[in-house]
């Protein structure tokens, strides 16, 4: 056996510091609260600050730890400062879930329909937003011996899905900033790994979805026929937080329910 391994710990995530962003609303606010109950520290970093605040109130009326950081993940100086309230707050960074994107806003429609001021502007938050907070969290984890990023592609990366052709780059993008950076940071005992999930009927993606979300069928050739609804990628997203997954580095895991398989 491995000397030091800890069953009764390996995928406990308790009294580890993890930064959500995108973490007031929608699935993002799902993942907080329940890290939390699982007895994480979470940093909820929205740009949406009366979300941050609503998610941090109901987190510290359960009983958890949590603080807001209002953080526009785009911009470097702000994603420094996210970086700086987690240490400030927790002492330490051991995880960031890189779930802040813009999609629900995007209207669907055809590619030629989109303008580059919004293509620019997709790729600023799904893209450089992952990229800068990345760079703002890893001098700690470097630092403390490890650390443990997360980052939220789609599973239209998968299927080729049409309507919000630059949501769909923008996520695939992800996906090898992922690989590449697990390659940078290894050495550091820094894993990074990606999710794809599927169609998930979230708070957010039903307001901006109507009859599609509110259908009682799934999406056709989806193994499981139910809906996706948030918790079902809570797992996967505290396994990869876990020392569970202390081996798992430059993967992604697809999580909707058997639609894909890779």
């Amino acid at each position: 056996m491995t000397d030091g391994f800890e069953s009764a710990s390996l995928l406990s995530i308790r009294d580890r510091a993890i930064v959500v962003t995108g973490g007031g609303k929608g699935i993002g606010r799902v993942y907080c609260e329940r890290m939390a109950e699982a007895g994480a520290k979470v940093v909820v970093a929205d740009i949406d600050a009366e979300a941050n605040d609503d998610t941090v109130a109901a987190i510290l009326a359960a009983g958890g730890e949590a603080v807001a950081c209002t953080t526009d993940v785009s911009d470097a100086d702000q994603a420094e400062r996210m970086a700086r309230t987690a240490i400030d707050s927790f002492g330490r960074i051991d995880g960031l879930l890189n779930n802040a994107s813009l999609m629900s806003v995007l209207p669907r429609g055809d590619w030629m329909e989109i303008d580059v001021e919004r293509w620019d502007r997709v790729m600023e938050v799904n893209l450089r937003g992952i990229f800068v907070c990345c760079r703002a969290v890893v001098p700690q984890m470097r630092e403390q011996g490890g650390g443990k990023i997360v980052n939220i592609s789609s599973g239209r990366f998968w299927l080729g899905s049409p309507n919000r052709l630059d949501y769909s780059t923008s996520k695939a993008g992800v996906i090898g900033l992922t690989r590449s950076l697990a390659t940078e940071v290894g050495p550091y005992n820094i894993c990074v790994n990606a999710i794809t999930p599927g169609f998930t009927l979230s708070d957010t993606q039903v307001a901006s979805s109507g009859d599609y979300a509110q259908r009682n069928e799934p999406p056709p050739g989806r193994i499981i026929r139910r809906h996706q609804y948030p918790d079902d990628l809570v797992g996967a997203v505290m396994f990869l937080m876990s020392a569970g997954s202390d081996f798992i580095t430059g993967q992604t895991i697809n999580v909707d329910g058997g639609q894909s398989m890779h």
